[in-house]
């Protein structure tokens, strides 16, 4: 564990919902704070408000700014004052939008900018949005990707050399959870297998594609009273349900909304799915490894990264639910290679994506960007 410091960072976040890169934002903000660093977190004020209220009720002052369009002066002047005041000494940018904001504030400011990255579909498309990342990273003191499959994306999207990204996978602080109340909840009996999936209903996440498995396995009678939940919310729950009502799923589909109990959920699972179609590190997967799950997953993005299939995970091509049907239906059948590949499941989270080893990473890219400047 790097020593501590007092140094203060502003952490700013272009979106403010319960997902991944938010949770990851937290974990980073106490962790900073725990090692002696004054943290500002900057976050939407006219969203969901699921952020702020999570810094505040961690004693945290969140500062809030409003963004009417994509090229807000105003929004941009209240920044610097923001910052200004708060005697921010570096400024961490978190994805896409803050990336080009946190690029030009720290520039006026004359501070140090950090930018992370945690996915990169939503700007790719769009040659403006690309120029706009390629220049913010080109004035970055860092430019940090979650994943080396994100870094290589990057480099060849922005046109920078691979180098010019560094890799830090994102850690968290793992909880035990309790099953009982959660299948007493869903009224599913202790003998009855639950496959949990947690991530918002959005079709980049392949929710649909995890229902078509199931109705695939429903279709094996050992395996006709298995049930999925998931945690999330989105715009595919009306798609979902229909899909599940269409085909005689409705009573073993559970789509719960956003849950704070995530670790309740997912020791009451025998197995938990990661059907996306794209990831940078999610922060759902290490949960379950920490949680010494049996693990099916898409090998997109990052994910090959954090488990080896056979190993720690077993994992399928995304989008193709006959192949993740085989998967789940040799974890479900097998407890003895459910707990094998969750036993090293948990020590490969132990050795590598704890918030100590993530915060050792910031902690040495934010010296760098100070003895730059």
């Amino acid at each position: 564990m790097m020593q501590q410091t007092d140094l203060s960072i502003a952490l700013l976040s272009e979106s403010d919902g319960p997902a991944g890169a938010e949770k990851m934002l937290l974990h980073l903000a106490e962790a900073l704070r725990e090692r002696g660093y004054a943290v500002c977190p900057v976050v939407p004020g006219n969203g969901c408000g699921w952020l702020p209220a999570e810094f505040r009720r961690r004693a945290f002052t969140p500062e809030l700014f409003v963004m009417r369009r994509p090229v807000d002066w105003r929004c941009l002047l209240g920044l610097v004052h923001t910052l200004r005041r708060r005697r921010v000494e570096v400024v961490h940018s978190h994805d896409f939008t803050m990336a080009v904001y946190g690029a030009a504030v720290a520039g006026i400011l004359r501070r140090p900018h950090v930018i992370t990255m945690h996915g990169g579909r939503y700007f790719a498309g769009r040659w403006s949005r690309r120029v706009a990342l390629r220049y913010a990273a080109g004035r970055a003191a860092a430019a940090v990707a979650v994943s080396a499959a994100l870094q290589a994306d990057l480099a060849t999207q922005l046109r920078l050399p691979r180098a010019a990204i560094r890799v830090l996978h994102n850690g968290i602080r793992p909880s035990v959870g309790s099953p009982d109340g959660v299948r007493r909840e869903l009224g599913i009996g202790a003998e009855e297998p639950l496959i949990v999936a947690i991530g918002n209903l959005y079709p980049v996440k392949g929710h649909l594609v995890l229902l078509q498995a199931l109705h695939a396995l429903a279709e094996d009678p050992a395996f006709a009273r298995c049930h999925v939940a998931i945690a999330g919310r989105g715009e595919e729950e009306a798609a979902l349900r229909a899909y599940a009502a269409a085909h005689g799923l409705a009573e073993y589909v559970h789509l719960l909304g956003y849950r704070a109990d995530v670790p309740d959920l997912l020791a009451a699972a025998d197995v938990f799915a990661l059907p996306s179609r794209s990831e940078g590190v999610p922060l759902a997967l290490l949960e379950a490894m920490f949680a010494g799950k049996g693990i099916a997953a898409s090998a997109v993005g990052g994910v090959p990264e954090v488990v080896t299939s056979e190993r720690e995970a077993l994992l399928v091509p995304s989008e193709d639910p006959p192949a993740l049907a085989a998967a789940l239906g040799r974890l479900i059948g097998d407890p003895a290679l459910r707990r094998r590949l969750g036993d090293t499941a948990r020590q490969r989270a132990e050795q590598a994506f704890t918030v100590d080893t993530m915060v050792d990473g910031y902690m040495r890219v934010y010296a760098s960007a100070v003895g730059s400047e």
